[in-house]
């Protein structure tokens, strides 16, 4: 078998990476315009209503995860639940996930000792979109999606590293508008960015990432009110 012709094989690579960046631009652009434009006017809803919850679990759907089924159909033309590693493996991937959950709470409880839960301080929006479902949000666009894309052009080492910094790059819009960036935070999000991506690539299932990410958001904004 004759090997590819280099101009063939940039040609494939150009049309791939074209796309793809395009992607991100808009997914940026847009979650900008979301934390600035439209954040703001969600919060008239009430922080702490069922209602305020489910718009922006809604909405955070409709930005985060739909565009990467869409993208990975018509552009891809991939089976999205295949390609995400949602659809194999997926026992292994919870099992590992709750593992590592374990040692989670473990480390939580010798770090901050045991959680004082106040139901009164818990809202719709701690359970729901930044806790249980968080994972499947974030998780699918980044070690689902972002991070096999960037395997197609970098090993799997600097796609680890370049996802967590888009990963981080995606927290700066909201820490900006709140005034909640920190340097803690930064290395904090990069670097559980490159441990999900870790975990995803050893246990060959997304839902690693996704039961860990949930759990370990449910901890701190739930459990220990961090």
């Amino acid at each position: 078998m004759q090997p590819t012709p280099s101009f063939h094989r940039t040609g494939a690579a150009r049309h791939r990476v074209v796309p793809f960046i395009a992607y991100l631009l808009v997914f940026y652009a847009v979650w900008t315009g979301w934390v600035y434009l439209v954040y703001p006017r969600l919060q008239m809803i009430g922080p702490a209503t069922l209602a305020y919850a489910l718009v922006n679990i809604s909405l955070r759907l409709l930005i985060w995860v739909l565009p990467v089924f869409w993208y990975l159909r018509y552009v891809e033309h991939v089976n999205p639940i295949a390609y995400l590693n949602l659809q194999h493996h997926w026992q292994r991937g919870v099992l590992i996930g709750l593992a590592l959950t374990s040692i989670n709470i473990l480390g939580s409880l010798l770090r901050f000792g045991l959680p004082h839960m106040s139901l009164h301080a818990i809202t719709w929006n701690d359970l729901l979109s930044t806790s249980l479902l968080i994972g499947v949000i974030e998780e699918i666009p980044y070690r689902g999606f972002i991070l096999q894309q960037l395997q197609n052009f970098c090993p799997f080492w600097v796609a680890s590293l370049i996802t967590a910094l888009l990963f981080v790059g995606i927290h700066l819009p909201g820490w900006i508008a709140l005034h909640l960036l920190r340097a803690e935070s930064v290395v904090t999000i990069f670097i559980f960015g490159i441990v999900m991506a870790i975990v995803v690539r050893y246990s060959k299932s997304l839902w690693s990432a996704i039961v860990v990410h949930s759990l370990n958001d449910f901890l701190s904004a739930v459990v220990f009110r961090l």
